[in-house]
């Protein structure tokens, strides 16, 4: 016997799948609060240039009545501050310059180091030795300055640039930052595979651990250049007329009975023009590396 055909008007045909809605996601796109808000944050972080700019750009009356309006005399009050014997600027340029770098590629290099020890390195009274070095954050810079004065006289070192860069050569916040950046960054399973193909711990270091922390390193030598770059306290101290940095020597602009608010306010513009030549140039890489440390593979 043969089997039994079904009609087709018997037969049943499977359903269809439905086709699937597009949820859309409410508040994705920001509204005009958010663009309010970040236009007047943005017009507060760029108030303190314009008005710079004002001041710098008019005369010895300008403070007393300012203007909306720019002057004509910002390139003259900035030829004065540059041509200044007392202020020597291209000197004080450079100092910062060279300071502010080997102060940042030491705070990396050292920072990066000792995050991957407290990270990926298990020893006896690392968490113990990590919490000594966080707390040294809350001790107050001023506490060390006469101590380290004396030992830098004693070494014979006071009015060279030496005595600002020594001290900063290491950063209790590098530490604490590349710590927490590489124990999420990288995983154990890369350093085991290191291990297993028989690489040493500094070589995995070199070969996994600084290609992993360009990001955090990036970040923290920015900042670190630009607090080294403005650091005013220190290098007031231990340094002279003669060998200053630029913050030290634009503070001479205020050292007579009457300050020309002008001509400080053109050698303030001046200093800060090298820091936004670096975000310049260094903002696209620096978010481009931000945001590949971001998302995970």
């Amino acid at each position: 016997m043969s089997a039994p055909t079904m009609s087709p008007s018997t037969a049943t045909a499977a359903p269809a799948p439905a086709p699937r809605r597009r949820r859309t996601v409410r508040g994705s796109r920001p509204g005009w609060v958010v663009y309010g808000v970040l236009g007047a944050m943005i017009a507060g972080s760029l108030f303190p240039f314009w008005w710079s700019f004002l001041i710098g750009s008019g005369d010895a009356q300008t403070i007393r009545n300012p203007s909306w309006i720019p002057g004509g005399n910002f390139i003259d009050n900035a030829l004065t501050v540059i041509n200044d014997p007392a202020v020597n600027f291209w000197l004080a340029l450079w100092n910062s310059f060279y300071s502010s770098a080997l102060i940042a590629l030491s705070v990396v290099f050292f920072s990066t180091l000792a995050g991957w020890a407290f990270a990926k390195l298990k020893f006896r009274g690392g968490n113990v030795l990590l919490i000594f070095v966080i707390a040294t954050m809350a001790v107050p810079t001023q506490l060390g300055v006469v101590p380290l004065y004396i030992l830098f006289s004693d070494l014979g070192w006071t009015g060279t640039i030496g005595a600002i860069i020594v001290p900063a050569l290491t950063s209790a916040f590098g530490v604490f930052w590349m710590t927490q950046y590489l124990r999420q960054a990288v995983p154990d399973e890369l350093l085991e595979a290191a291990r297993v193909d028989g690489a040493s711990s500094f070589r995995t270091f070199l070969t996994v651990g600084l290609p992993a922390a360009r990001p955090a390193a990036a970040m923290l030598a920015l900042f670190t250049f630009i607090s080294s770059w403005n650091n005013f306290f220190w290098p007031f101290i231990v340094l002279d007329r003669q060998n200053p940095t630029l913050p030290v020597a634009l503070s001479l602009l205020q050292s007579n009975h009457f300050v020309d608010y002008s001509i400080v306010l053109a050698g303030v513009l001046l200093s800060t023009i090298p820091l936004l030549v670096l975000f310049v140039f260094t903002g696209k890489q620096l978010v481009s590396g931000i945001m590949a440390g971001a998302v995970k593979g």
